[in-house]
């Protein structure tokens, strides 16, 4: 399994597999690789990588719990792509891996080909970001994986989801224990969030979304999430003229990327960069 050391000491996992336009898969808060097992069969003919963060997946735990922050994580895909030698790539972030990519847009731009957001933007709602931190670093309450998954099939705003994918779901992130179901990511994430959150006001990332421009760009949206509204996106639309834009009805946060509404703005967002 290859992994590479980061220039703090860790030894965070990635994967590579395919050839052509490299596209950097960057997951959402608490995920890893996984996030884009359904998506990845769809991106066949280009270069697929794929980054377990700090704390997350089969990636190294931090000792220093701050270091689980957006700015370290985008110095971490910098030094991956240092480690593998490329240098430009198309970023696909799921919430989390699209804020990191807006972040090298305004840090890093000259090793950037494109960035598509799966439902992120620089305009999120308050209540979509409580929700998180409500779920962030805890366990749940589920004494088996058929219990969890069932109570993942009740999630609001999903439907038309089979129960096989929620349970295929399920596994990217919790684990079957003698104590119950458990998450598989440092539960220190959710102090890295929380003292952020209070020790620092809320960044304008206007700016920072502004600078992937003239780069081609794609957001995709979920038409019944309470992070990123249909309003923001228009916003979005106004700011960048030629965004590339997917509404995906019955999905929440966040899309799982296969829906024909995400896979039609992921092929336009594609040919841009041939």
């Amino acid at each position: 399994m290859p992994h590479f050391t980061t220039s703090d000491g860790l030894s965070l996992y990635y994967e590579d597999e395919g050839t052509g336009l490299p596209i950097l898969c960057l997951s959402g808060l608490t995920r890893n690789a996984r996030d884009f097992d359904f998506v990845a069969p769809y991106l066949a003919g280009h270069r697929v990588i794929r980054l377990d963060y700090r704390g997350r997946g089969k990636s190294d735990w931090a000792t220093d719990y701050s270091t689980y922050s957006v700015p370290r994580e985008a110095q971490d895909v910098l030094e991956l792509m240092a480690h593998m030698g490329l240098d430009k790539v198309a970023i696909l972030g799921t919430s989390r891996g699209g804020l990191i990519a807006m972040v090298l847009a305004a840090t890093a731009k000259d090793r950037l080909l494109g960035v598509a957001m799966n439902d992120v933007g620089p305009d999120l709602n308050l209540d979509g970001l409580t929700a998180i931190v409500g779920y962030l670093g805890v366990n749940p309450e589920a004494k088996t994986m058929e219990e969890f998954v069932a109570q993942r099939a009740d999630m609001p705003g999903f439907a038309k989801v089979p129960p096989e994918r929620w349970a295929q779901e399920a596994t990217h992130t919790y684990v079957q224990t003698p104590n119950g179901v458990q998450i598989n990511y440092d539960p220190k994430l959710r102090d890295a969030v929380i003292e952020g959150m209070a020790n620092a006001e809320a960044p304008d990332l206007w700016p920072l979304f502004a600078a992937i421009a003239p780069l081609p760009c794609a957001v995709i949206h979920g038409a019944n999430s309470d992070l990123l509204s249909a309003e923001a996106v228009d916003k979005m639309a106004d700011a960048m003229p030629g965004l590339i834009i997917a509404h995906v009805p019955d999905r929440a946060h966040v899309p799982f990327l296969d829906e024909p509404e995400a896979l039609a703005a992921l092929t336009s967002w594609l040919e841009a960069m041939q």
